[in-house]
């Protein structure tokens, strides 16, 4: 309890035997030097909106192309072996299904 007491006496001796000064302190983290907010802010809009533009027009331009299809590769009997039906039936659930008779 004593070192308590002596601790606040002495903590409110240095409080008071600091010099005082009339200066805020610096914000140095929370915002830039000198520079106004507004102008900031409008600087990244306008760098996104250019941005937004022009991904808009490079992809406009890439998917216009066209593009040639390969073509279509060898079907090996090995690759559909099927020992067991499906239990939706003989086909696959997304292939065409050829054995019905239309």
């Amino acid at each position: 309890m004593a070192t308590a007491i002596i601790r606040s006496a002495l903590s409110r001796a240095a409080i008071t035997a600091a010099p005082k000064t009339s200066l805020a302190p610096k914000r140095r983290f929370s915002s830039s030097a000198g520079l106004d907010d507004a102008y900031e802010s409008g600087k990244w809009e306008s760098i996104t909106y250019l941005g937004i533009f022009s991904c808009t027009l490079i992809a406009a331009y890439v998917l216009s192309k066209g593009h040639q299809h390969g073509e279509d590769p060898p079907t090996y009997p090995y690759m559909h072996i099927r020992n067991k039906e499906f239990p939706w039936g003989p086909d696959g659930l997304f292939e065409v299904k050829h054995n019905e008779g239309h």
